[in-house]
Order: structure tokens, then C-alpha cells, then sequence
């Protein structure tokens, strides 16, 4: 049975319903749908949301208007998890994983580091514990699909200006290598798995200096797939021309 994951980091999830997202995805049908960086409480959720006939889960930051993740699905998990089990990581509302018969979802919203070395050290601090969590996962014998948002372009070819960036955050030598660390567990990054000289294709743009029409963007929103998976992979792709955000969807088919 095909299986279509669409993930997209909606930069507030009642601006992203004034853009289209319902549209979107009535029109490309996703069966299950990872969302980051909500900036709304449950109460908060637009009804054109909840009509959509999705089972829906979420994680709200205790913060109003501030990060928060979600999952919508039409097929029902067998349990819900909320939280990695970390106060301060919690409280911001960055993963939830439904866990299904043979497999579990992750939506992760990893830390930006870009406002200043507090936060960037609390993001080095989160991608630790993230790590830890996930070798707990595997002991227990499950098979993970994180989507999300990372905040970490892996390689060069994810980042449209990889020299000048350099030693910004979210380009860190310390973070792409724990990015490949993290692959190295028994992961694949399916868009570059199925795309692997593919270039230009990006996920987020700055809101600056008409960064997306110039195409001056950072691959940092992933599906990150067990290997086991990766035989049931059909499809990957980047929705671009999709603009809910300043992020754009990603989307995967499995045939699981």
C-alpha cells in the first residue's frame, strides 16, 4: 500500500491556513503530515485544520507563539510518545512520534543557534540528547522516519553559498558532523538517496534579500528514514514551488 509523508515547517501554523495550506493539502492528499514550528496551542488550531478528517496530534511549546510540533494522520498509531524527556526540550515542543505496527514517525524541530552561543550551545546540547533518544529507540527494535526540521544543511551541495557561510549556524562543521554521525546510526537521507547529484534544491529561503526568488536557500527540512526502509522508497521530492512559509514541503511515497 502507498504511503505518501509530507513534512513542512509552517513558520505558525494560522499564517500558513491565510497561504493556502488547506488547499495544499487537499489537493496533494498526503496521508500523513509533519508540521514544525506550529506557534499555537491546541486550542489555537484553525477548524479548517481539524475538518480536514485527519487524526491529529500535537506538541505545543509552553510558550505562546513559539515553535511546537504536530502530526496529522488518517492512519491511527498504536501509541503516541510527546517529548524526548528533557524539561527545557519539551517545554519548546520539538518531537512527537506516533509509533505504528513495523515502524514510527518522528516530527522534530531542531533548535536554531542563529541568535547567539546561548542557543547555539542548547542546540549542540538538544542534538546530543536527540542522539540518545534515538539509541533508545533502536534498542527497543523500532524503525524510525524522522521529519522535520533540522536547522543543519548537511553538505555542501544543500547550501547555495557553502564558503561565505561557513561559520554560520546551521553550517558548523561541528553540526554537519554530527549530522553524519547521526546517518551513521543506520539512516538515509531519502531526497539525497534518490537524488544524489542533484543541486539548487533547496528547503528554506531567508526572508531577506529576496533570497527565494534569487534561489539563495539551505536544504535543512529532511525525511530521514531507517535503512531497512529504504527498499519500500518510491519517491522524494522538495515541494518549491509551494509557498506556505518560508520553508517549502517535503514530500516521500513508501509503499508501506
Amino acid at each position: 500500500m502507498s504511503l505518501k509523508i509530507s513534512g513542512i515547517n509552517v513558520n505558525g501554523i494560522r499564517s500558513a491556513c491565510t497561504k493556502g495550506l488547506v488547499t495544499w493539502l487537499k489537493e496533494t492528499t498526503p496521508d500523513i503530515v509533519c508540521i514544525q514550528e506550529l506557534k499555537a496551542q491546541d486550542h489555537d488550531i484553525p477548524n479548517e485544520i481539524r475538518d480536514l478528517g485527519y487524526e491529529a496530534f500535537y506538541h505545543a511549546a509552553e510558550k505562546k507563539g513559539y515553535s511546537g510540533v504536530a502530526i496529522l494522520s488518517n492512519r491511527s498509531p498504536l501509541e503516541v510518545e510527546v517529548g524526548i524527556g528533557t524539561e527545557w526540550v519539551d517545554a519548546e515542543g520539538r518531537l512527537l512520534v506516533l509509533h505504528f505496527k513495523d515502524w514510527s514517525l518522528c516530527s522534530i524541530y531542531a533548535p536554531s543557534g542563529t541568535t547567539g552561543e546561548v542557543r547555539q550551545h542548547m542546540k549542540y546540547v538538544f542534538l546530543d540528547l536527540f542522539e540518545s533518544y534515538i539509541k533508545t529507540q533502536q534498542e527497543k527494535g523500532r524503525r524510525l522516519v524522522f521529519v522535520g526540521d533540522f536547522n543543519i544543511a548537511h553538505q555542501e551541495v544543500d547550501i547555495h553559498n557553502p564558503k561565505g557561510n561557513k561559520n554560520s549556524s546551521g553550517f558548523l562543521p561541528e553540526e554537519r558532523a554530527w549530522f553524519t554521525k547521526f546517518l551513521q546510526l543506520g539512516y538515509v537521507d531519502v531526497f539525497r538517496y534518490l537524488h544524489p547529484s542533484i543541486t539548487d534544491v533547496y528547503s528554506w529561503w531567508s526572508f531577506r534579500a529576496n533570497s527565494r526568488n534569487n534561489n539563495k536557500g539551505w536544504r535543512i527540512d529532511y525525511q530521514i528514514a531507517d535503512s531497512s526502509l529504504i527498499s519500500y522508497l518510491r519517491e522524494a521530492y522538495i515541494e518549491t514551488e509551494v509557498i506556505l512559509s518560508d520553508h517549502a514541503p517535503v514530500t516521500a511515497i513508501y509503499d508501506l
